[in-house]
């Protein structure tokens, strides 16, 4: 059983991709591809190179989540540094182009100077990360090859469309960490940053936490309108929602529970999805393919 799959960018929340991995393979599941957004392109990225979920489970735990994120404005514009990140990426991604992937795999981003979307598919494997999680105002940009990139949740905070072209034919799962408009997902209490350093401390004093906060809780709300209407267009075969409403974009996480609740969420869908790939589906998305060409 064949399927190709598109992480959803969100934050610390995208550790839930672990989890909708691994129960896609304890299924019997093969991911023939793999698109991600911002954080999803971590994961897909680390599970094309040829780890394992429980792996990339265990190279997440191994993360000091308080040391990703620092001040250092020389970077570029953007309130918080990625100097933890980008090194945390070289670590366990070093010299990776996409061609030493195991299984076609794209990043999307998004590009400044020419206001679209941008499938990444070759180069260097962290250089494209870098560009699909900067989040515009709270990371630099990232400048490759004539690109201005920020996070691709700006335009395509689930890649449907990217995980379709790299596999056509195949069903797309589409992992999206944003809960439904319907549901409220802000939860009052002590404002923090993440990070621990004594210019943070400083900053804790000051009105500009708040700002922060309420800056990246935004950027949350917009990214959950655009990707309601973009699984509603580009209409994935499958959608999995893992329950990770109320954790905040850059929210410090307990990375075992948060895979597990997308184990769960994956385990719910699976009759939807052996539905999909069943040899019906399979000549329903042939005919709809022909007939897009005509």
């Amino acid at each position: 059983m064949e399927v190709t799959v598109a992480l959803g960018g969100g934050g610390t929340r995208g550790t839930a991709h672990i989890g909708v991995l691994r129960a896609l393979e304890e299924a019997g599941f093969i991911i023939r591809a793999v698109a991600g957004t911002s954080i999803g392109s971590i994961v897909g990225i680390l599970y094309a190179s040829g780890h394992s979920p429980k792996e990339i489970e265990d190279i997440f735990l191994a993360v000091d989540q308080t040391k990703l994120y620092g001040w250092p404005l020389s970077e570029g514009p953007g309130l918080l540094g990625i100097r933890g990140i980008q090194d945390f990426l070289n670590h366990e991604l070093s010299n990776l182009t996409f061609q030493d992937l195991k299984i076609p795999t794209a990043v999307v981003a998004v590009d400044l100077n020419s206001n679209r979307e941008i499938f990444l598919e070759k180069g260097s494997v962290v250089d494209a990360i870098l560009g699909s999680i900067a989040v515009p105002g709270l990371f630099p940009p990232r400048e490759i090859d004539g690109f201005r990139l920020i996070d691709g949740g700006t335009l395509d905070p689930v890649p449907v469309r990217a995980a379709r072209g790299l596999a056509p034919g195949l069903p797309v799962i589409a992992v999206t960490l944003m809960a439904p408009l319907q549901i409220p997902t802000s939860s009052p209490g002590v404002v923090s940053l993440p990070v621990t350093n004594p210019i943070a401390v400083q900053f804790a004093r000051m009105n500009i936490t708040q700002a922060f906060r309420i800056f990246a809780d935004s950027v949350d709300i917009a990214s959950r309108q655009m990707a309601e209407l973009r699984l509603s267009i580009d209409e994935p075969e499958l959608i999995i929602r893992p329950d990770v409403y109320g954790i905040n974009l850059l929210d410090r996480v307990n990375v075992k529970e948060i895979a597990r609740r997308g184990e769960d969420a994956t385990r719910v869908a699976l009759p939807s999805l052996l539905k999909e790939v069943s040899y019906p589906a399979r000549l329903q998305r042939q005919f709809r393919k022909i007939l897009r060409r005509l």
